[in-house]
């Protein structure tokens, strides 16, 4: 169950945001495998200047549309996050929502002892999950 957090440049319609989260989801679900039911995500909008997001060199040019998605899960490989990466860009440039030189994708590894679903508990130790 991929944790998602997306960060946007605030201007969007309350529509034109939930449409993005949905294009994420379809992806984690395709992609990544994530299993039906499992949907977490935290969107953060920011005022302009709030994302500085430089071209690290490699000629991208960005504009407000910039858009940052960090992924924070467990057992993915190399060809899989590659997948990803692509999907992402594909399917959100299609719904005319980030450009691909806007997106910005980050994953993060973690453990199965790295979660709690609430109660205190880490139901993936404790055998619930």
């Amino acid at each position: 169950m991929p944790l998602v957090r997306i960060d946007l440049v605030r201007g969007r319609s309350p529509e034109e945001v939930r449409r993005l989260a949905d294009t994420v989801q379809e992806v984690m679900l395709d992609v990544f495998a994530a299993p039906p039911g499992d949907r977490y995500q935290v969107i953060h909008q920011h005022e302009v200047g709030e994302i500085i997001a430089e071209d690290t060199g490699l000629g991208i040019e960005r504009t407000d549309g910039v858009t940052i998605i960090q992924v924070t899960q467990q057992g993915r490989g190399r060809e899989q996050k590659e997948a990803l990466y692509a999907a992402l860009a594909k399917r959100l440039d299609e719904e005319g929502l980030v450009r691909p030189t806007d997106l910005i994708v980050s994953l993060v590894r973690n453990e199965q002892e790295d979660w709690s679903f609430g109660h205190g508990r880490a139901q993936f130790l404790t055998g619930e999950l």
